[in-house]
């Protein structure tokens, strides 16, 4: 089993490079670009905007929908699936094997992506579809058939829409409850299988509620889980103030300078910073335009300008509060990885190093290992629910309703299997159903430039 696994891993990882760095991050530049420019870069423009009608009106007990979520509920629901185990393993992940580097093109990828995502929403707003028992749903496989209305639409859907039930329903799902297994049992001891149970029980509670029970629990859970890691973070930023500005001369200088633990250059920290920064934010991958399409709001541009600050917060604060710990921490004067070249003999991997990072700020390996598994717990089966979720969306979309139980079935195997399978393994499959994911979304994405920049033109027009 393990010689078959260790195959498979490099078969994988090797589709995964040529897609990264070949494939990937031209496309994902490209159409935050093209978006960027359409919109007359509308993640600066209407950034004010956004905040506001993200948290003007903040409650962490919204209103009941007859039909879809509030813009609050779906903005959670899309972060719940944004910040998990990419801001925190992901990171850690790339800083290894890409150098404190990676982070900055994590930044690149996530200024661009605000421009993706916000026509992500705006699209999947425009082609939602609401049923005659008032449920709303959407997403890409709806604004694909809408952009390509032959065969080739229909088969470009059904590709995404298995991409999308491997890549979030099941896989995906495996990546989160993995993380949580092995956190846990280096912070308690307890065993894989014991945390996977839990956590089946758990979700499959959640999902049996349907989508007013998911809402209802992201916007209770979301809040406050960001909350949490990030004043935990700022402890440890203060304990390390002195080694902020180095910080980030490391992560500006690493960026265009080799400086990998695990090789490669700066090829490695680009392709790692475009990898990881799409598990990370996800902008371009189709996953959140889910849940932004089951948004109830006045206008398309509203639920856009929303997506944008799921973006913002996701990399540009949680996932850069990681990176700051973890490289002011190991990586500058006193650090265990300050001129390290190799993590030989180091007990250092990107599932422990977060937790080595908060352990070594105040002085205790306990508080590290329980720290990152607490915020973990949350990240990572917050987006379990969210993923699970889009999963969802398009098993109907193939099958209708009477998927419905099967789907759930298999989704809650999954997550067991993640506790007890090896990691890395876990994470490459996932890493290349997420890639896979990118092509049809991106390829229709293309084809509503036009409409995204009408979307967004009326709203500045509105607003001068």
């Amino acid at each position: 089993m393990e010689g078959v696994q260790s195959t498979l891993l490099n078969i994988v990882g090797n589709i995964n490079s040529y897609l990264t760095d070949y494939v990937l991050i031209f496309l994902l530049v490209g159409i935050g670009l093209y978006f960027s420019i359409r919109t007359k870069f509308v993640q600066i423009r209407c950034f004010g905007e956004g905040m506001k009608k993200t948290f003007g009106g903040l409650s962490l007990k919204g209103k009941k929908q007859k039909g879809g979520l509030s813009s609050f509920q779906a903005f959670t629901t899309a972060v719940a699936a944004q910040v998990g185990t990419g801001n925190i393993v992901g990171a850690c992940g790339a800083i290894l094997i890409g150098g404190p580097g990676a982070i900055f093109w994590m930044w690149i990828i996530a200024f661009f992506g605000m421009a993706t995502i916000y026509g992500e929403a705006v699209v999947a707003q425009k082609t939602r579809i609401v049923n005659e028992d008032g449920s709303v749903t959407g997403g890409p496989v709806y604004y694909i058939r809408t952009a390509f209305k032959n065969k080739f639409g229909k088969f470009l859907a059904g590709f995404f829409a298995v991409s999308v039930i491997l890549a979030l329903g099941f896989m995906g799902t495996m990546v989160q409850s993995n993380s949580i297994s092995e956190s846990c049992n280096n912070a308690f001891g307890i065993d894989g299988w014991i945390i996977g149970i839990v956590l089946c029980v758990i979700a499959g509670f959640i999902f049996i509620g349907g989508l007013q029970r998911i809402g209802s629990f992201t916007e209770k859970v979301v809040p406050i889980m960001a909350v949490l890691y990030i004043l935990g973070s700022i402890v440890v930023l203060c304990i390390r103030f002195e080694y902020i500005g180095s910080t980030f001369a490391l992560i500006f200088k690493c960026a265009f300078k080799p400086m990998a633990l695990v090789g490669g250059g700066i090829g490695t920290a680009i392709s790692q910073g475009a990898k990881r920064g799409l598990f990370s934010n996800e902008a371009g991958m189709g996953s959140t335009p889910h849940a932004h399409a089951l948004a109830n709001v006045k206008k398309p541009h509203d639920q856009g300008v929303v997506a944008m600050i799921g973006v913002f917060i996701d990399t540009f604060i949680v996932l850069t509060m990681t990176a700051l710990v973890v490289i002011s921490t190991m990586f500058t004067k006193g650090g265990a990885l300050y001129n390290v070249t190799s993590l030989d003999g180091l007990d250092i991997e990107k599932t422990n190093l977060a937790q080595k990072a908060f352990s070594s700020a105040f002085g205790s390996d306990s508080f590290g290992q329980i720290f990152i598994a607490v915020c973990l717990l949350f990240f990572a089966f917050s987006t379990i629910i969210g993923w699970n979720l889009f999963g969802r969306i398009n098993m109907l979309y193939l099958f209708g309703k009477k998927a419905n139980l099967i789907y759930s079935i298999l989704a809650i195997a999954f997550i067991f299997l993640g506790t007890v399978l090896k990691n890395d393994l876990v994470w490459e499959l996932t890493d290349m159903f997420n890639n896979i994911m990118v092509l049809p979304n991106v390829i229709a994405l293309a084809c509503f430039g036009a409409l995204v920049a009408k979307e967004s033109k009326k709203q500045k027009d509105i607003n001068l």
